[in-house]
């Protein structure tokens, strides 16, 4: 347990409102500052740190003029508490964070087709929605980091050793967002020529100092477990501050719940004869992990006016078929059963039992992010039976632990309680795309508007058109929908050239290769090559941490 005390030394309880405060989605741990909960990144009951409580945005609509870095402040704020951060340090990383970004409205929204609206999350550094949130918790990180070592010298400054293990995407966002900066080292683990191309020399050809790729002799399940190792061992903990990126961290979820209240606003001025402010709207996301979706949950549950949130995955399906049965069950698939996708787009940088698809980048057996959500619906579940706000919290960490004992040891958990399901379908609907429908839908949208999708995109893009089909024909359903678009076509290729390769008019390298692609693989890279073996990645680290030691003058 945190005990409360935040940098001015002064009491929690009296600097934070609750949605400042942090606790565990599984009941132990509680009472954490916004800086504990981004530099542990998993709560030590292995639980996932979530606000105490969801602030209510109010006066929102007083924010429809502003800029995606104004926004940013707003919402921000809510859950970090100016005696942590204080207000002109805030704007300060948040405008570092988003001035890498190619768009000068960071995630512009355009019309796809009709009422359907993309919202394009791919014009960070690394052409994925990741940089979002990336690009934001690596300025994070720093700027707490710094502030620790204020007066100290050498090896007496606290330095984070951040560890991740990587399929492509992740990887790449993480190294953008840690590339240079101070105090940190960055270590990501990849499965040896099974990422695709294009985001293995996206990683490899970083070459600050402060960044160290590792090629490991394995698959993806191999690199992940091989970081939880190095984070249960006590010997590299007792020596080297350990930090994790990865899609459980709290600041990710925060960083992405901004770009649903910009989509909201944006959609205001594109279509002011369609769609007025208080208006409802519908979001279609690719799902494989869940964290995307659940910012838009933080975004519904703050007071943007959200009619449903619809879950696209692809045909990994566990999110689908919890909210189509009420039960969250893995089905692993093996064998010729399991193949699919593509390898030049990192098919095979998967973990173990998944069925390899189009969409890689949500080629899961289970869902990271979802416990966050199973908290809230136990939390609500436990509120109806008129108890005080203490003892509602408490069953609902025991209920999610119970939950995720039975994932991890019967391979599954439900069917919930019928009201729990009932609480998820209010604010959630899914939908499952295959990859022909995946193609079918790339190769439909080009023709008829002309724009290129990629395949996680098109998962979305698939089910948006469902809901949007289904939502004409209901009385008071929102009619316009926004489909989150999470990567650029050009980190996908092979799926897109297989979809549009009978398509007379489409050129790959004049219609879709952004310049900075070009020439990559002929780039400098620096890449270690390791042994599918945690000690033997534990001393890569000890020894490259020291070696940028030695050139620091340590």
């Amino acid at each position: 347990m945190s005990n409360g005390v935040v940098a001015n030394g002064a009491s929690a309880d009296q600097t934070h409102t609750a949605s400042q405060r942090y606790l565990s989605t599984r009941g132990e741990d509680s009472g954490f500052s916004f800086e504990e909960v981004v530099l542990k990144g998993l709560a030590s009951d292995g639980g996932l740190y979530i606000p105490e409580a969801i602030p209510s945005a109010e006066n929102w609509e007083s924010w429809k003029d502003l800029s995606f870095t104004d926004l940013a402040f707003n919402i921000i704020s809510l859950f970090v508490s100016p005696s942590e951060i204080p207000s002109e340090d805030l704007k300060e990383i948040i405008n570092r964070s988003y001035a890498t970004f190619r768009a000068d409205e960071v995630t512009p929204l355009v019309n796809l087709q009709g009422e359907v609206h993309l919202l394009e999350l791919f014009h960070g550094p690394t052409f994925a929605f990741k940089d979002v949130a990336l690009q934001f918790l690596g300025n994070l990180f720093e700027y707490f980091l710094v502030r620790r070592n204020e007066g100290k010298t050498g090896r007496d400054r606290y330095h984070l050793t951040v560890v991740g293990a990587t399929s492509g995407d992740t990887g790449s966002a993480a190294i953008y967002g840690l590339r240079g900066k101070k105090d940190v080292s960055v270590f990501m683990l990849h499965p040896k020529g099974r990422v695709s191309p294009v985001q293995e020399q996206q990683m490899t050809t970083v070459l600050d100092a402060n960044v160290h790729n590792l090629a490991v002799t394995g698959n993806f399940d191999n690199c992940q477990d091989i970081v939880k190792a190095l984070f249960a061992d006590p010997e590299i903990n007792s020596t080297h501050k350990l930090g994790a990126v990865n899609s459980i961290n709290w600041a990710r979820i925060l960083a992405q719940t901004v770009y649903y209240f910009h989509a909201y606003f944006s959609l205001l001025r594109q279509q002011p004869s369609t769609f007025k402010l208080g208006d409802k709207v519908r979001f279609a996301v690719p799902s494989g992990n869940f964290g995307d979706i659940l910012a838009g949950y933080f975004a519904l549950r703050m007071g943007l006016p959200v009619d449903k949130l619809v879950i696209a995955t692809n045909e990994n399906d566990i999110l689908d078929r919890f909210f189509k049965t009420g039960r969250y069950e893995k089905k692993p698939t093996y064998g010729s059963k399991a193949e699919g996708g593509l390898e030049q787009d990192g098919v095979k940088a998967h973990e173990d039992g998944v069925k390899e698809t189009l969409s890689p980048a949500m080629d899961i057996l289970v869902s990271s992010n979802f416990e966050r959500l199973l908290w809230f619906l136990a939390y609500q579940f436990a509120s109806s039976a008129g108890m005080d706000d203490e003892w509602n919290k408490k069953q609902a960490g025991q209920e999610v632990s119970s939950w995720l004992s039975d994932l991890k040891n019967k391979g599954g958990f439900g069917p919930v309680y019928k009201d729990v399901l009932e609480a998820a379908r209010k604010n959630f609907e899914s939908e499952r795309v295959s990859d022909q429908e995946t193609l079918d839908t790339i190769k439909a949208l080009y023709k008829e508007v002309g724009y290129v999708l990629d395949p996680h995109t098109a998962v979305g893009v698939e089910a948006a058109r469902r809901t949007q089909k289904r939502a004409l024909a209901e009385e008071g359903a929102a009619k316009h929908i926004i489909s989150l678009s999470t990567a650029h076509p050009a980190k996908f290729a092979g799926a897109v050239e297989l979809a549009l390769k009978e398509e007379p008019e489409f050129n790959f390298q004049e219609n879709v290769l952004p310049p900075e692609f070009v020439g990559l693989d002929k780039k400098e890279k620096r890449v270690s090559d390791v042994a599918n073996d945690w000690k033997a990645v534990r001393d890569v680290v000890r020894q490259q941490v020291e070696e940028e030691f030695k050139a620091l003058g340590y």
